[in-house]
């Protein structure tokens, strides 16, 4: 029996006939990288080809490293097989990867998410005979609301709290979460602040995107500079002395994982707001519609129950371990507390 076009091994997600790893967890010769989020992205590999928007990225985060960009919907072919790009929505430079040989069709999602958030690049659908999905919230219980109605709260919540003359402290990850979160943060309320690792990231984004100022904070910034103002910073910074500085303020955390009733009180923040750059539920089975696929490999999240669901719509659907952890909080918080400060 002939082996699948991709297959899982200890290495990551591997195309045989091209020698070639997408977003493998091990060094290998040639690594083909859907985005920059640290359990992606990862140091050691030979030879990185991702979208030429991500390069900036990952060089940041990983040093001198042999790299090379592609646009989206550019064909580049390895041993006969035709890969490419194709927008993910997840985050700015994040990508789908096609794989086609001899006629067969594979698309690995990296992870993605459907609504526009004004920074990434908006998913685009591609035709599939095989397709990799994450289901990070691959529950029916994750309904995410319109993002124009989150911002708006979140605006409200900063202009209350300057009201009561308090600092308010949002927590979202350095990529992708902090950038989108400025993007739609009111400037008019007052003035930006950022934590360090969120203001380096941001410094590699911006001249890709039109982002509001910012001000970074340093051990020069008083709690007078900062009072009725918004910082954004990572939640590695959440209970950490730096923040101490802050005093008094309020705290928020911008993240999907708000919908569970309870994990506000966990993550010991004053507000949550339902927010996330992965798909819910129904974005994920509208995905995959999209694609046409009849057969879909689940991974990273809720598998055993999605893939379960899948069959039972008639998808030969099963599931694959991955060393994907969505934002993954601890690589994340080794970053970010090596960048800044």
């Amino acid at each position: 029996m002939e082996s699948p076009l991709l297959v899982f091994n200890d290495y990551g997600i591997y195309c045989e006939v091209a020698n070639v790893y997408l977003d493998p967890w091990k060094p290998v010769d040639c690594a083909i990288i859907s985005h920059g989020h640290a359990d992606h992205s990862r140091y050691g590999h030979k030879k990185y080809i991702t979208h030429h928007t991500n390069v900036p990225i990952i060089k940041y985060r990983l040093g001198d490293i042999q790299v090379s960009g592609v646009a989206y919907n550019e064909s580049f072919v390895i041993n006969n097989v035709k890969f490419s790009l194709h927008p993910a929505g997840h985050i700015i430079g994040s990508s789908q990867i096609r794989v086609e040989y001899r006629g067969e069709v594979w698309v690995f999602s990296g992870d993605y998410k459907l609504e526009q958030d004004g920074v990434a690049v908006p998913f685009e659908p591609v035709k599939c005979h095989a397709f990799i999905t994450e289901c990070t919230f691959g529950l029916p219980a994750f309904n995410w609301p319109q993002q124009a109605t989150v911002f708006n709260a979140i605006n409200t919540w900063w202009a209350q709290n300057k009201a009561a003359k308090q600092t308010s402290i949002l927590f979202g990850y350095s990529l992708g979460k902090a950038q989108r979160l400025l993007k739609h943060l009111d400037p008019h309320i007052g003035t930006i602040y950022t934590h360090g690792a969120i203001e380096n990231m941001t410094a590699v984004i911006r001249p890709m995107v039109d982002l509001p100022a910012t001000i970074r904070i340093t051990r020069d910034t008083t709690p007078q500079d900062i009072l009725g103002n918004i910082v954004l910073a990572p939640p590695s910074a959440h209970g950490s002395p730096w923040i101490r500085k802050m005093v008094p303020y309020v705290t928020a955390s911008a993240s999907g994982w708000m919908a569970f009733r309870g994990a506000r009180r966990r993550r010991a923040v004053d507000r949550g707001f339902v927010m996330s750059d992965h798909c819910d539920w129904e974005q994920l089975l509208t995905a995959i519609t999209y694609t046409g696929a009849e057969k879909i490999i689940c991974t990273h999240g809720y598998t055993d129950i999605f893939s379960r669901y899948l069959r039972s719509q008639g998808f030969d659907a099963r599931t694959e371990h991955t060393q994907f952890e969505g934002e993954l909080h601890e690589m994340d918080t080794k970053l970010e507390q090596e960048e800044n400060l």
